[in-house]
């Protein structure tokens, strides 16, 4: 159930702007519905306990996998590409590219500097966007890409505070009964929760840090990942072949892909298109053996608090498929190695950050059938090669970058390409499905309503952002919200908390 909370009846302002908008015929999709959230309701599933595949992961390049001994931020910062594919094992310049591609809106799961399933899924993805060839595998246009997010330095430092101590717990059991018992899933070390915040793996972070304590005090390298992705997501396409999820805003643009874990043979995911219904932030889990699976000797219903390493992790993206949604995880380095049952199992992050641009209503998530890809779906068309257009005209077709002093750094290093741009007949690379042709004082228009509507979105979010602070601050000068401190301390990228939903409970 969703729980009664000071920010209710906030988004009735908010509604009213949106009203604002022409209801002219023509536009392709409905107006989007204010962001719901629940941040205690019951996520009923299947369940989410994680099982191994019987292949392990092996190398592309077929030998021993090699890794690195030592590595210093400073490796990472000055690796250098000069053609061929990426180091086999673990390398710099693998950590380099994957922090770009994470940058691009292009996840590529953890960065932990080894080439391997999820950074070749990253990389075909970011092809697939740019409309070149799909092969996985790295070159010189694809890195000279990738350059347009290189403007920040790769790593960085950061002292850990007393905050990151707070909120540990000793362990996290596998049995349901010891789970409910608990007061929190939370982190069980700082190392955890340091690498989560970072988007990184827990032994690469380590690694980067040899000899270093996680204490209070204490000064680290760190990769330097973007800030959250901020748009309006109204299409989901989820590729349980390549285990990648696509999200696409109204005008058919892809904001992020991210890599997944996609159901089981045994509890495969569901089939066909879906509704997102409702959004949860930290949510509790609810285990009832009458209706998912029974676990051992526990024969009753249990409610296992949140947190970040919970059976869902700190998301819960529910469908209208009854018990099936999105979620985070609690082991985001074995996306490509896990198994889950039937659910979408993303990074805690990258579900955060997906749970802030989704509508409830509104946004679709279709499962493709086996055979078709995102591609297929969506008509992207790989350019033949030495026919790849432009790096400048190809660079229009990119998410906008996720940080505003980013964005202008990068838009000075790359000014030379962006003249070029601006003289050269812009190129489409993802094409849509075809249309008739349409009389050119036609598309002006429609381009006109697109702008226009993409500006009210835009001003509505402001103001709602800037009413959930206000409110923020008037709740917190008279009531204590629980778990507000360690949400902040978790997740310092992330935007204000979403409001609550009006409509009732989702039937999960």
């Amino acid at each position: 159930m969703f729980p009664n909370s000071p920010f209710a009846g906030l988004f009735l302002p908010l509604a009213a702007a949106l009203t604002i908008l022409p209801a002219e015929g023509g536009w392709a999709n409905p107006r989007p519905l204010p962001r719901p959230q629940a941040s205690t309701v019951a996520a009923t599933l299947p369940a989410q306990a994680a099982t191994m595949t019987a292949t392990a992961a092996v190398p592309a390049s077929g030998g021993p996998a090699k890794a690195l001994k030592s590595i210093s931020g400073a490796e990472i910062d000055n690796a250098t590409y000069s053609g061929g594919d990426l180091p086999p094992g673990q390398s710099a310049l693998t950590a380099k590219v994957q922090v770009l591609l994470d940058r691009s809106g292009i996840s590529p799961g953890v960065v932990d500097g080894w080439r391997g399933g999820m950074s070749e899924s990253a990389i075909m993805a970011f092809q697939r966007r740019a409309g070149l060839p799909m092969t996985g595998r790295m070159d010189m246009t694809l890195w000279n890409l990738l350059q347009g997010y290189s403007a920040d330095p790769i790593t960085t430092t950061y002292t850990i505070t007393e905050k990151d101590e707070q909120g540990l717990v000793d362990r996290i059991p596998s049995d349901y009964a010891e789970k409910a018992a608990m007061s929190s899933q939370g982190y069980t070390s700082v190392l955890e929760r340091l690498a989560e915040r970072f988007h990184m793996d827990e032994k690469f972070l380590a690694k980067l840090n040899e000899d270093l304590a996680f204490v209070p005090g204490v000064t680290i390298s760190v990769t330097r990942p973007a800030k959250p992705i901020r748009a309006t997501v109204t299409r989901i396409i989820v590729d349980k072949q390549t285990r990648r999820v696509a999200a696409y805003d109204a005008q058919g643009n892809m904001v992020a892909d991210y890599p997944a874990t996609v159901g089981s043979s045994d509890t495969p995911s569901p089939h066909g298109l879906h509704l997102v219904t409702a959004v949860a932030l930290d949510p509790t889990y609810t285990y009832n053996p009458k209706r998912n699976f029974k676990q051992g000797d526990n024969d009753r219903v249990l409610i296992v608090p949140p947190g970040p390493n919970g059976p869902v992790g700190n998301v819960w993206i529910d469908l209208s498929e009854p018990t099936y949604g999105l979620h985070g995880t609690a082991t985001p380095s074995r996306l490509f190695v896990n198994q889950s049952h039937g659910c979408v199992r993303l990074t805690n992050w990258d579900a955060w950050e997906l749970a802030h641009m989704v509508k409830a209503k509104v946004t679709t998530v279709e499962f493709l059938a086996p055979g078709v890809s995102i591609a297929d779906a969506t008509g992207a068309i790989a350019q033949p090669a030495g026919n790849v257009a432009p790096i400048s005209i190809i660079s229009g077709s990119r998410p906008p970058m996720r940080s505003s002093d980013m964005a202008s750094r990068a838009a000075k290093s790359a000014s030379s390409f962006l003249e070029a741009a601006a003289a050269t007949t812009a190129l489409t690379i993802v094409a849509p499905p075809k249309k008739a042709p349409q009389p050119q004082a036609e598309e002006i228009r429609q381009a006109k309503e697109a702008e226009a509507l993409s500006a009210a979105l835009a001003r509505a979010e402001a103001l709602a952002d800037e009413m959930l602070a206000q409110r923020a601050e008037d709740v917190a000068a008279s009531v204590a919200l629980p778990g507000n401190s360690t949400l902040a301390a978790d997740n310092p990228v992330t935007g204000k908390p979403l409001p609550p939903p009006q409509p009732a409970a989702p039937n999960l």
